[in-house]
């Protein structure tokens, strides 16, 4: 009898470890990106910026491009399709922009069935891929380079489908200042936010939604921090080294 109860109660344990474990690996995470402190005394801040789907923000595109400030631009397969002027000024400019991986309908990579902010998450490890490598076959063809870092619509992903990304060999970009709110904010927060970066910052911004009021503070924010003396990196420079991913 004391046998068979130690044997029940094992086995209650190990149901206990992998309910835990399975409840760990769905949890939703958003990861943090940011860069090594160093010794320099530079500040260094990486520009991010989402081209999610819509038209893109000539306010913050003409200033990336008038003051020669470097960012690194997610985009998607539907982005690159409506606007293929925006993707010439980017290509024309390598020195400036890098692009990367945001997905191919901008689903959230998220291998469960759920909803983020309203958007219906891709449910499966199948369907986040499918998501990752639309959206990498498109910036293929656009571009001719492979990207190398991957962001999912909301920036929220389960432990399970970072895994299935990094496999195929494109990191989780995370951030470290949320600049315009989901392109929600009003101009002056933006603004204020984005001018507020220090040494190792990534920020990340939209660069798809010419209409509101954000994009006019994410390009204040962009020209204070070069006022500041501020040297802008982008996430493929040799030098990025991320503190956590």
């Amino acid at each position: 009898m004391r046998r068979s109860a130690l044997s029940i109660l094992a086995s209650l344990c190990l149901v206990a470890l992998w309910s835990s474990s399975a409840l760990a690996s769905s949890k939703l995470v958003e990861p943090t990106l940011k860069m090594r402190p160093v010794a320099s005394g530079v500040t260094r801040v990486a520009i991010t910026l989402d081209a999610c789907m819509g038209r893109t923000d000539f306010r913050i595109l003409d200033t990336l491009v008038s003051e020669r400030i470097p960012a690194t631009v997610f985009v998607t397969a539907r982005w690159i399709r409506r606007n293929r002027d925006a993707l010439a000024i980017m290509l024309a400019n390598p020195d400036l922009f890098e692009i990367e991986n945001h997905g191919q309908d901008h689903i959230p990579a998220i291998d469960r069935q759920v909803s983020v902010y309203g958007i219906a998450a891709a449910g499966s490890l199948e369907s986040v891929m499918r998501e990752v490598n639309g959206g990498r076959e498109a910036i293929i063809a656009a571009t001719g380079k492979e990207p190398r870092w991957f962001r999912g619509a909301t920036a929220k992903y389960t432990n399970s489908a970072m895994v299935g990304i990094n496999d195929i060999g494109e990191r989780i970009a995370g951030y470290s200042i949320n600049g315009d709110g989901g392109s929600l904010l009003g101009a002056g927060i933006a603004q204020k936010r984005i001018a507020a970066a220090r040494d190792g910052d990534v920020v990340i911004a939209h660069i798809n939604q010419p209409t509101h009021e954000a994009g006019e503070g994410v390009a204040k924010g962009l020209l204070a921090l070069k006022t500041r003396g501020v040297t802008f990196v982008r996430l493929d420079d040799p030098g990025f080294d991320p503190e956590t991913n």
